[in-house]
Order: structure tokens, then C-alpha cells, then sequence
């Protein structure tokens, strides 16, 4: 007996739709493996017209008032509360995600960073009106840049999401917002809660694969393209983004370095590093993955890690001693596992190292211990539930081996000794530093990496001001 499968739609200039051409993909659960919901397969059709009623909206959103794009962002901000439990629900079936941790870790940060942005955009901040040449007076004006193409990820669809369109519409930018393929649903359901407070087609999402993420880059409508996603990608988008001079926005991956001195607390150290890299299934950009201790505490270390990992549960999303559910879909899954499988010699698998059960992307939490520098798990991100040991003998090498990656997004640092955290968090080339902490966040702070990780910053005035553009106004005092 066959189900009949949810329809999602795209949301376009104010109302749901299909795809103009009918075609449609399957959207996968991924505790059981099995599909729930098909969603537009978008084409070039889609893509345009969601452009169209993006630009059309924009001069009359560019011109409301900072207080009338803070009161609307509000209002989103009260709805999301009020619908919390529909999103939560929607977000689950998309990741499997543990139901009481997405209540209580996703649904108040997102409120949050949406009302902080409702704040930003009456503190738009510029250099002081004055006279530098005799006669003249000088202002800056800060304005939006225009139609925003966004491309979401699939590890936070619902969190990614508020990342990209809040600043964006805070400003007073209109958004064409392509959540992954794989977690759509989530991201339709906040369609349909803006276009209950926004103006027709200052939100718009089209759904779709690469290849409508690529027209969306590539059309000639954006001023913007911002993406969260793989460095593959954000290549990509960076590459087609110049044919037209586009602006980019880019958070890609990470390997942070946890780096664990002689001194620190062991127990406590391991307790928090284990949540920070199992949290989500690993699927984060930040997560603590890549763990540098010191040599003279390493067995110790590694003992209480492994015993950490053992005593971590995965499992269903109504189980509450779940800390994490699957990987997000079967392609991960493998990504994971063959990481594992290509394993060296001297790697030696401490927990974990295999997948739970047979139906759906469960994968065991994983310690991994006895690696080198130039190993590949070392070196790329794995984006699951494994956690990496290395060892040092001295700051210096700590500091070689951590920023000796490509990525430059997070890393942490822990030590009972201040001097030595400043210098580390002065040598640690990364956008992020944590001392005696990993992964949490705030709406005030930045977020965003260097190197391969990316550029531009998310959350903050910095991740405000990315989607603003500046324009000097003189005039003469003659006149």
C-alpha cells in the first residue's frame, strides 16, 4: 500500500506554487530512509519569476523606515514563537533532529537573532556629516544593495535560513531564499509565516538543486548572492558571481582545532568538547572535530573521550536522552563511513567508527586517535560524528598543527593559563576563537571564517552591514 506523499511549493510573489514545469523531487526522511513529501524541482521559469517579484517589491521596501522594518521583523519574530511547534515539527521530519533539543537550541536563537536584526536596522551606523573641503559638506548614506539570492544548507535549515534573510530584510533588501533539496519543508512553512507580516514578494523561496541554486547565482537580477554550504560550492558561486560583479557572501566549511594544554580539567574539558562535537551529528561548521592535546595528558584524554563518546546516545527524535539524531541523508552517511574505511594504519578507532542500525543515516559518535598531521580525515571535513586526536609537545607545534588546514572558521582553546589563551587566540588563524569553551553563539557577535572557510560575516552589525552599501553625498553650502 503506497502513502501519498506531502506536496511543498515554492512561494513567489505572495502565493504557493508548483514548478512551472511540473517536475518535482522526493524529500527523504532520514530516521527511516524513506520519502514524505515531494517539493518543486525549480527551473529556469521558477527562478524568474521569483526574481521579478523581488525587484518589484524592492523600491517600496528600500523606502520604508527603519521603525517600519523593525516592527515588521517583530511581528515575524512573534509569529515564529506562536507557530514554534509547526516549525519544530516540520525541521524534525527534515533532520531527525532530537524534538526537546530543536525546542530548546534552535527555536529561541532564531526568535532572538530575528529581533536583534529588528534592532539593527535603526542603528545604521556611518561616518559623521562634515566639511573636508572649504564649502562643501559631506554625508554618508547606507543603503541596501538590492535583490538578495540566498542558498541555504541542510545541517540548520530553519536557523540558516533567519541567518540569511533577517539581515538581508533588516536593511531593507528583498530575498529570493533556495533551501537544500534534501530539507525544504521547514523553510516553506517560514514562507508561509513572513508572507502572513511582509510585503508582497519582499520573501520569496524557490526550492530546487544545484542547478537552480546556479541560476539563481547567475541570473542578472541579485546584487547579492550569499551561500552557506561546502567549499566546492562556494567556489562555484564565487566564480559565477564574477562574470556580472555580483557581491558575495560566503560561510563554508570548517575544521576547528580544539587544542587542550597540560593544565586544563580533564573531565570538564571532555564533557563539554564531546557535546561540541557530537551536537547535530557533527554537522556543523564549528564543530569540535579536530582535538590537539598535549602529550603528557593524552591516554587520560583519550580514555575520557572514548568513554564519553561510548555513553553518547543517537536515536529517534521523541527519544529524550538523544543528544543527536542521523546524518542528513544517505550520501552522507557514506561521506562518513568513508572516512573510517580509508582510515591509515596508525589510526586507531576508539569508539564508534560504524553506523547504527539499518534503516535510516544513524552513525555511531567516534573517536579516532593516533592521526598525523597530513592524514586526510586530519585535513578535510568529515561533517559527522567524529572526533579526532592528535597530540603536541609545545605551543608552537599546538599552533602549527592547528592552523595547518585549509579551513579557517572556529577554534577553541584550553588552559587554566590567561597568558597563554591571549597568545593563542592571537596566533589561531581563525574567525573564531573560544577559550575554555566551543560552539556557543550570540546575535552580537560575528560569525564567519578566513581562508577556505570564506568571507563575510553572519549574525552581528558586521553580518548587518555586509548586505549595505555606501554612498557618499557632497554638497555645496553655496548653492
Amino acid at each position: 500500500m503506497s502513502t501519498e506523499l506531502r506536496r511543498l511549493r515554492n512561494y513567489i510573489g505572495g502565493g504557493f506554487r508548483d514548478a512551472a514545469d511540473g517536475r518535482t523531487t522526493e524529500v527523504v526522511n532520514p530516521v527511516t530512509g524513506e520519502a514524505y513529501a515531494t517539493a518543486p524541482l525549480s527551473g529556469q521559469a521558477d527562478v524568474d519569476a521569483a526574481m521579478a517579484a523581488a525587484a518589484e517589491a524592492f523600491p517600496g521596501w528600500r523606502d520604508t523606515t527603519p521603525a517600519e522594518r523593525q516592527k515588521a521583523l517583530l511581528k515575524v519574530a512573534d509569529a515564529i514563537e506562536e507557530r514554534a511547534e509547526e516549525l519544530i515539527a516540520a525541521e524534525v521530519e527534515n533532520t531527525g533532529k532530537p524534538i526537546g533539543l530543536t525546542r530548546t537550541e534552535e527555536i529561541p536563537p532564531m526568535v532572538d537573532q530575528i529581533r536583534f536584526f529588528a534592532g539593527a536596522a535603526r542603528m545604521l551606523e556611518g561616518r559623521s556629516a562634515g566639511e573636508y573641503m572649504e564649502g562643501l559638506t559631506s554625508i554618508v548614506r547606507r543603503e541596501p544593495v538590492g535583490v538578495c539570492a540566498q542558498v541555504a544548507p541542510w545541517n540548520y535549515p530553519m536557523m540558516m535560513a533567519v541567518w540569511k534573510f533577517a539581515p538581508a530584510i533588516a536593511a531593507g533588501n528583498t530575498v529570493v531564499l533556495k533551501p537544500s533539496d534534501t530539507t525544504p519543508a521547514s523553510t516553506v512553512l517560514l514562507a508561509e509565516i513572513l508572507g502572513s507580516v511582509l510585503p508582497t514578494g519582499v520573501f520569496n523561496v524557490v526550492c530546487g538543486d544545484r542547478d537552480t541554486g546556479r541560476m539563481m547565482v547567475e541570473h542578472e537580477t541579485p546584487a547579492m548572492a550569499s551561500i552557506t554550504g561546502s567549499v566546492r560550492a562556494g567556489m562555484q558561486v564565487a566564480e559565477s558571481a564574477s562574470k556580472d560583479l555580483k557581491r558575495v557572501h560566503l560561510e563554508l566549511g570548517g575544521k576547528a582545532p580544539v587544542v587542550v594544554f597540560e593544565d586544563t580539567d580533564i573531565a570538564k574539558a571532555v564533557e563539554d568538547i564531546s557535546v561540541a562535537g557530537f551536537f547535530n551529528a557533527g554537522q556543523d561548521c564549528t564543530a569540535a572535530t579536530r582535538v590537539l592535546v598535549h602529550e603528557s595528558i593524552h591516554d587520560e584524554f583519550v580514555t575520557a573521550l572514548a568513554k564519553a563518546a561510548a555513553d553518547t546516545k543517537t536515536g529517534a527524535p521523541d527519544d529524550e536522552d538523544v543528544l543527536f539524531g542521523p546524518l542528513n541523508n544517505a550520501h552522507q552517511l557514506a561521506q562518513v563511513q568513508g572516512f573510517v574505511d580509508r582510515l591509515p594504519a596508525h589510526a586507531r578507532v576508539e569508539a564508534g567508527g560504524k553506523r547504527v542500525g539499518d534503516k535510516g543515516f544513524f552513525y555511531a559518535p567516534t573517536v579516532v586517535s593516533g592521526l598525523e598531521q597530513d592524514d586526510e580525515i586530519i585535513q578535510k571535513e568529515v561533517f559527522g560524528p567524529v572526533i579526532t586526536v592528535q597530540t603536541f609537545t609545545d605551543e608552537d607545534q599546538a599552533v602549527a598543527y592547528a592552523n595547518g588546514v585549509e579551513y579557517a572558521l572556529a577554534s577553541s582553546v584550553w588552559t587554566k593559563d590567561h597568558s597563554r589563551a591571549m597568545r593563542m587566540s592571537k596566533k589561531l588563524d581563525f574567525g573564531c576563537v573560544w577559550i575554555n569553551t566551543h560552539i556557543p553563539l550570540v546575535a552580537e557577535m560575528p560569525h564567519g571564517g578566513f581562508k577556505k572557510s570564506g568571507y563575510g560575516k553572519d549574525l552581528s552589525a558586521y553580518g548587518f552591514d555586509d548586505y549595505t552599501r555606501i554612498k557618499h553625498v557632497m554638497t555645496s553650502l553655496d548653492a
